[in-house]
């Protein structure tokens, strides 16, 4: 039987990819919301399968990048406008 010995070292370089991709959209468009990033990924960086959708995106960033990107609610819709945190 032969085992495995993975590092993952290819699914972090794709974490890593997602995060910085996120991180300079928000920096370029201040107060997008989680569609806006999902559309940005999907067709203007051509990242089909990155996995997110705008449901995932909520979980995404305050899992991994809290103390980059911070939100405000939208008053009118409720929505989460994202932001760098100060």
């Amino acid at each position: 039987m032969i085992t495995m010995k993975g590092y993952g070292v290819q699914k972090q370089a794709r974490l890593n990819r997602l995060k910085n991709e996120i991180i300079e959209y928000v920096s370029s468009q201040p107060q997008c919301s989680a569609a806006d990033i999902v559309d940005h990924l999907s067709n203007e960086r051509k990242m089909r399968n990155h996995g997110l959708t705008t449901r995932k995106v909520g979980f995404f960033i305050p899992r991994y990048l809290p103390e980059l990107i911070g939100f405000t609610l939208d008053n009118s819709t409720g929505k989460r406008l994202y932001h760098l945190a100060a």
